[in-house]
């Protein structure tokens, strides 16, 4: 099925001469254009130089054009999505409008899902409106449940990590759209926290805190972003100077990541394809590790186009002056607030659970906040059909996400039950490591195959050509070994965290800026002691 776009055909001549279709053509070109627009956006209208009101204006309509540029009329959907869910707000009021916006958002993304995939593009990969729809579903969901927990619910009844989420004001319709629809964000995200977003706007202090490896609070000061203008004398100049710097080698570092990415796809990725695990001559001839060998090899080299994708997104926030954590214990500058991926971790991942604690991180962070640590039964179940969900319609995201229900308790099992016979010794640790590493890229490659396939049909043929075999194993896991079972009351969940780690989003809050929600002291305190109480915990 040939590839159409609804958006601008203008780069059409590029698109023939990079033997691309046009809408992924105009993804790229309008990714690099946000990319200049974000230096153009910190340098001349940055907080100290310009109010919020215009920074919300000009990311907004900046967002807009970018969106009709790639996809045409379609980009309507942003903004009634958006339109709608803000009068869903207004008019539900703060006891029930997250139910309500939660049900809307995803539901009419799911409709949008099957109108795409089985009436226009089944099985096309180029670049669509649901994608950013994704991520504009991810904002609405959040902030809903982020305003019910700062202006309904009461202080104690909220996990540190929703105290200091909540958000205690009704945003104005300007600030909901420029939260859904900016430029920096509308075409690949990433998810990002709407206090985050504000106090980015706003220009506001953070309260930024130097951590020690044991968890324990060091210093607390008032740190405004870096500024562009070097215009300041003296100290204060040299300091600025020394965060412009960090500012551009960050950039330029997820850059490098960037191109690297996209050269490996564009010369390795197509001659690895991930369809020839279930050719028929493949699977007659090959040997079981020859099989698995290249069942690896394929999906590995599936990976860059996230990395590209994910990191120039990234880089693009960082341009713009968004996306400064703070220091780590060295002093050091850190600009991964919102990133979505650690490479590293990911290749090098001993466990499901590292692989997918380092993998699209803040679509993970969402899957916890708003259903995770909110569900009343089997929140790892309900979390895995919420992703299959999300993702969309095609049958193959629900056999890889069923698939990863077992595989993930299944690692859990194994780990509580072995893991402690391998870490005394580190020659022992490191055999340990090493066989965890081969089975954690076996189970992932195993599990994601009918993720790229789509339809039943071939993910069956996968499935059947193993015999089903890391199914069956991780049923026989779980008969043997015993999970630990959920305590009741505040401890809930402790013990059956989902993949999406606890670890992760301790370290969110740890190493995370601290910042006000409103202009008054009180809130500046009361965040102050969340993030403090969080640290304890």
């Amino acid at each position: 099925m040939a590839t159409s776009t609804t958006g601008s055909t203008l780069l059409q001549p590029l698109s023939n001469a990079v033997r691309l279709p046009v809408d992924q053509v105009n993804f790229v070109a309008c990714q690099l254009f946000a990319l200049l627009a974000a230096v153009w956006f910190r340098t001349y209208l940055h907080s100290s130089k310009t109010s919020p009101f215009i920074r919300h204006v000009v990311a907004t309509l900046l967002g807009l054009y970018l969106a009709l540029f790639c996809f045409g009329w379609y980009a309507l959907h942003f903004v009634i999505q958006s339109g709608i869910s803000y009068y869903i707000m207004i008019i539900i009021g703060v006891e029930n409008m997250h139910k309500y916006c939660f049900v809307f958002a995803l539901g009419y993304l799911t409709v949008c899902q099957i109108t795409r995939v089985y009436i226009f593009d089944y099985g096309q990969y180029s670049a669509d409106f649901s994608g950013p729809m994704m991520i504009i579903t991810q904002k609405i969901t959040s902030l809903a449940f982020e305003i019910h927990d700062g202006m309904f619910r009461k202080n104690e009844d909220l996990t540190p990590s929703q105290r200091c989420l909540a958000v205690r004001r009704m945003p104005s319709l300007l600030e909901y759209l420029s939260y859904n629809c900016n430029f920096m964000g509308i075409l690949a995200g990433p998810l990002c926290s709407y206090k985050d977003y504000i106090t980015f706007i706003e220009g506001r202090s953070y309260q930024l805190q130097q951590s020690e490896a044991n968890g324990k609070e060091d210093t607390k000061y008032e740190q405004t972003d870096p500024s562009p203008n070097l215009s300041f004398v003296g100290a204060q100049s040299g300091v600025n100077s020394q965060k412009l710097i960090s500012v551009f080698i960050a950039v330029a570092q997820k850059l490098l990541i960037c191109g690297l990415s996209l050269l490996f796809h564009m010369t390795i990725t197509k001659t690895l394809p991930v369809e020839y695990n279930i050719d028929d001559n493949f699977r007659a001839t090959a040997s079981w590790p020859v099989r698995f060998f290249y069942l690896y090899v394929s999906l590995m080299a599936a990976r860059p186009k996230y990395y590209f994708a994910w990191t120039l997104a990234d880089a693009i926030n960082n341009a713009a002056g968004f996306g400064f954590r703070g220091y780590d214990k060295n002093g050091v500058t850190r600009w991964d607030l919102i990133s979505n991926l650690r490479i590293q971790q990911i290749e090098f991942s001993t466990s499901f659970k590292m692989f997918l604690d380092n993998w699209n991180i803040q679509t993970a962070l969402w899957l916890k906040r708003v259903c995770y640590e909110r569900a009343t039964f089997s929140p790892t179940i309900q979390t895995f059909i919420l992703s299959a969900i999300w993702h969309g319609v095609y049958p193959g995201y629900y056999l890889t996400f069923l698939t990863g229900v077992l595989m993930t308790l299944a690692a859990r099992a194994i780990r509580n039950n072995i893991r402690h016979y391998f870490v005394e010794s580190p020659a022992v640790k490191l055999c340990y490591d090493i066989v965890t590493w081969m089975a954690t890229q076996a189970a992932i490659s195993y599990t994601v195959v009918p993720f790229v396939l789509l339809s039943v049909k071939p993910s069956f043929t996968f499935y059947s050509s193993c015999y089903f075999c890391l199914h069956i194993a991780s049923i026989l896991v779980l008969l043997l070994f015993p999970l630990k079972r959920t305590q009741k009351g505040s401890k809930k969940h402790e013990n059956v965290q989902p993949v999406w780690s606890r670890k992760l989003e301790e370290e969110s809050l740890l190493q995370k800026n601290s910042y006000s929600t409103t202009n008054n002291s009180f809130s500046q305190k009361q965040e102050i002691t969340c993030r403090y109480q969080a640290l304890k915990q």
